[in-house]
């Protein structure tokens, strides 16, 4: 068990098993050859404009919908890149060079991006394409984030880059417009698809296709159309913001795919851009996500935060941790991280996601019904 990961509870339902780097299997993080591909991504629209007609290219008419989809795509497509890969790959001839499509997003000017970590894993050469066409082969990895899910890049040029700007994952409502754009298939750069935020707060299991399995949690659930090659995408809203990271797709189901919360993503993202390294601030507990159904099983006084419990052989609080130091116990139900509410703003995972290192922040909580605070500071996560 992962410190700061949401325990899986017996009686709960089994979540969705999806394949990480296959064009086959139930459900898929969408990659494309041996290696990860990318989600596309689909941006939601703020506006509660639906005008049929709000302008005309020559005899078609063009809608307001149309108009906005497009003017997202255009406004984030040059911030997207195709991610090619080469991997070593045993099989009973020998050993053979493999090659893997997926996609990333430029995150500084100078040439930094962030795409998901299945997309690279098992590379031993990685080059880029950046929306022109351009090839970049001068790319180091510069680290991972396994516990999101995510990879950072570095391209090694002269070139100003156009940075995608980031969105704030925890305003997302279901029903919101999406847009989705990824190297679909491994062949087709820059596909733009569109869709709405189906749900938030997705547990999956996903099949890396090499006999090993990984846990996220608290996904966004999109029906943009997402096909291999689109992994490690953006999801982007109507403003033309990442809001999500895409990842995963069930294969044999309609419209259902996943994509990481860019909130999680931020703490890491900034210490890359930063100082280069990745690094993950680290809080110390195992907990269960209070659902209703949590709320009941384990006669909880609410509906919403994070439980400390202990599950297996698993301490709720990690000894000498940061939760631990801070005063921290089993049976606390965490509800706020400064003036974020855990549950609408996020599972405590991508809460804290938000965090560096050595940040300092107010906890909120309940113990014996009784609301009570703490200050806590996050120390840096070590695998």
């Amino acid at each position: 068990m992962t410190p700061d990961a949401q325990q899986t509870r017996k009686k709960s339902a089994k979540p969705l098993v999806i394949t990480l780097v296959a064009v086959f299997g139930s459900i898929i993080l969408i990659s494309l050859g041996v290696v990860g591909g990318m989600f596309a991504v689909r941006y939601f629209d703020t506006s509660a404009s639906t005008a049929l007609t709000s302008g005309t290219d020559g005899n078609a008419t063009v809608t307001a919908q149309e108009g906005s989809i497009a003017a997202v795509a255009e406004k984030v497509g040059p911030s997207v890149v195709s991610i090619l890969t080469e991997t070593q790959v045993q099989s009973y001839y020998g050993t053979r060079t493999g090659e893997g499509a997926g996609t990333g997003i430029i995150i500084s000017e100078n040439g930094y991006v962030v795409t998901n970590n299945h997309v690279i894993e098992g590379a031993t050469n990685v080059s880029v394409v950046d929306a022109t066409g351009e090839l970049y082969e001068n790319v180091t990895v510069v680290g991972r984030d396994p516990l999101n899910d995510v990879a950072f890049l570095k391209i090694k040029s002269d070139t100003k880059f156009k940075a995608a700007s980031l969105g704030n994952s925890a305003t997302l409502r279901t029903g919101q417009q999406v847009v989705a754009i990824g190297n679909a298939l491994g062949q087709y750069s820059n596909t733009v698809t569109s869709g709405i935020v189906s749900g938030t707060g997705r547990p999956i299991t996903a099949d890396a296709g090499n006999g090993q399995t990984e846990s996220l949690t608290d996904l966004i659930q999109t029906d943009a159309s997402i096909n291999p090659g689109n992994s490690g995408g953006p999801l982007v809203n109507m403003a033309g913001q990442v809001i999500g990271i895409n990842t995963a797709i069930v294969e044999d189901a309609n419209g259902i795919g996943f994509a990481i919360p860019i909130n999680s993503t931020k703490g890491v993202l900034a210490g890359v851009l930063d100082t280069g390294k990745v690094s993950r601030a680290y809080f110390g507990v195992n907990y269960l996500t209070v659902t209703p159904d949590v709320a009941r099983e384990y006669d909880l006084s609410v509906n919403k935060g994070a439980y400390v419990h202990t599950s297996a052989n698993t301490a709720p609080v990690v000894s000498g941790s940061p939760a631990d130091k801070a005063g921290i116990k089993e049976g606390d139900i965490i509800t706020k991280i400064n003036n974020d509410e855990i549950g609408p703003s996020g599972s405590l995972s991508s809460v804290i996601g938000q965090y560096r290192p050595g940040d300092t922040v107010t906890v909120t909580y309940l113990r014996d019904g009784k609301e009570q605070t703490t200050k806590l500071t996050f120390t840096e996560y070590k695998s």
